[in-house]
């Protein structure tokens, strides 16, 4: 195989290494914030309105922009790179006018004499707040995609820590006024919603100084292509907006029927019967769903935005193409299962060590332990699923990726509905988000292997067995060491579990990479960058 068809391994390792740093600083801001704000409907609000620029950024910035802008970006900017440059400038300028033109109206809207009564009761104010990060988050995300056709993957990986770090800045500087009675908790967290709005200009001068470095065609553009392709972007952008839209509205119903008794009530209108969801369930919800997406960023997230320039380039070479998507899944489930299984053997103590503290209690641990359990589930297949989704976008065919997305949408909700008011309750909408990505991985799969070739083929088959046996080794390592533990595993204050997960991340993640070094897995040595193979 080539250099630059394994490539990808390096920029994910780059990736990888800035993700742990920025996610790290995401475990440090979420431990600051369980510990002054708790689960509480003050951490409600917050969540959903942190989460409304977030679905922009997934909508727009990741999704419907970057999907149909990277390819055509890759592949101009290597025949033409005037053209894409000038290309870029002209679609960046169009996108970031169109959502400043949405947020403005949402605004209105939010901050209109008639919504007042409904602003102030329900705390909608941290909504509006933070609603013009969304235009910020998505021009970030433009300038990544650049950045990343250009090889620099740094840069944009780094870019949260910067809200992460102010996040925490903002949220422990108020807190003297507020021991003195000088601020109330209510304006503290307005303060720390506006500091989101920093970080969001810090973050657009940082991905533009990263471009600034990469250097300026001296050639000159054709302008006449630069405007058929950012067109051509916006035309072929606006289907698949439709569909990621209604993925987003999912999204945020989930979000709405987590937040149900803080921003609607505690009934169910028209039937008047008790919602079974208690106030709080979104803060818990949030705060697990970081907890799963700190190893799914890490790596998985990683390797899929590492992998996606690659597969642009090789669309049109399907043999190449085909290897390096199989060499995308392999990594995705040798990196997924074994963290999936930890993730589930540690969900409490790591729950405690995280979060638990000051106004976050030993209740609120077991609460959003029992809902990480069910996010926890299914972490392999949320890994497969973004390198499957970046194949479909690679070959211009992110509609077909979608469409799937779309019909998972109903069995989402169908589920989130109906597994709410069963013994889960909060925790049946992590349940419902895992069983669906299982069911893309396995369509996602099969249609690809219909257009790109066989995917599981024999060499892959060995390749996820072999995963699922080092798997099983972290199980029993990890169930082992909790038995030893003996009383010490079931202590519940701070200290007691910082020793249980402590014991046993070590305890199960070592056997796995020794065992796998032995075995010299392909997997571990291209991770490491080293060159062997099974002998």
């Amino acid at each position: 195989m080539s250099s630059r068809s394994s490539g990808f391994e390096k920029h994910a390792r780059t990736v990888t290494g800035l993700t742990v740093v920025s996610r790290m600083g995401g475990l440090l801001r979420d431990a600051t914030m369980s510990r002054v704000f708790g689960i509480s409907p003050l951490m409600d609000a917050f969540a959903f309105g942190f989460q409304v620029p977030n679905l922009f950024r997934r909508l727009f910035g990741e999704g419907v922009l970057s999907a149909a802008f990277l390819p055509e970006y890759t592949r101009l900017s290597d025949d033409d790179p005037a053209t894409a440059s000038l290309m870029a400038r002209l679609l960046i300028g169009r996108s970031i006018m169109l959502l400043a033109a949405i947020v403005l109206v949402i605004e209105i809207l939010l901050l209109s004499g008639v919504l007042d009564g409904f602003l102030e009761a329900h705390r909608l104010q941290l909504l509006a707040i933070m609603l013009p990060y969304a235009p910020m988050v998505c021009l970030v995300a433009l300038m990544g995609a650049m950045l990343h056709a250009h090889g620099r993957f740094g840069p944009t990986a780094a870019a949260p820590i910067i809200m992460n770090l102010l996040f925490v800045a903002s949220t422990l500087a108020l807190l003297p006024l507020v021991s003195a009675g000088r601020l109330t908790t209510e304006a503290q967290i307005s303060w720390v919603a506006a500091s989101l709005l920093l970080a969001g200009m810090i973050q657009v001068f940082w991905s533009w100084r990263a471009l600034r470095a990469i250097p300026v065609p001296v050639a000159s553009p054709d302008r006449v292509v630069a405007r058929q392709t950012s067109f051509k972007i916006i035309r072929s952008g606006l289907p698949m907006a439709v569909g990621l839209g209604v993925i987003q509205f999912n999204t945020l119903l989930d979000g709405i029927i987590a937040s149900w008794p803080t921003i609607v009530g505690p009934t169910v209108p028209f039937l008047d019967v008790a919602y079974p969801l208690k106030e709080g369930s979104m803060a818990a919800l949030g705060f697990a769903s970081r907890l799963y997406e700190f190893p799914l960023g890490v790596f998985g997230i990683a390797l899929a935005t590492a992998i996606f320039p690659q597969l642009s380039r090789e669309r049109d070479d399907i043999p190449t193409f085909n290897a390096t998507l199989k060499r995308g899944i392999r990594l995705s489930f040798f990196i997924g299962l074994p963290a999936t299984i930890g993730l589930l053997m540690v969900h409490r103590p790591l729950v405690a060590v995280v979060l638990q503290g000051e106004s976050f209690t030993t209740e609120d641990t077991d609460r959003t332990g029992f809902v990480l359990l069910g996010y926890a589930s299914a972490l392999w297949a949320y890994c497969i699923t973004h390198v499957l989704v970046r194949g479909f976008y690679a070959r211009g065919e992110a509609m077909t990726a979608v469409k799937v997305a779309v019909g998972s949408v109903f069995l989402n909700l169908t589920l989130n509905l109906t597994l709410i008011w069963t013994p889960l309750e909060v925790a049946g909408l992590a349940w419902s988000t895992a069983i669906c990505a299982v069911v893309q991985v396995l369509i996602l799969s099969w249609i690809l292997s219909r257009r790109t070739g066989r995917l599981f083929d024999a060499e892959l088959r060995r390749s996820l067995v072999t995963t699922l046996l080092l798997g099983g080794l972290v199980l029993v390592s990890c169930a082992g060491l909790h038995l030893g533990l003996g009383s010490l595993a079931e202590d519940e204050s701070w200290l007691g579990q910082l020793i249980v997960l402590s014991v046993l991340v070590p305890g199960g993640g070592i056997p796995f990479f020794i065992v796998a070094w032995w075995l010299r897995v392909p997997e571990l040595g291209w991770l490491l960058g080293h060159r062997f193979e099974r002998s």
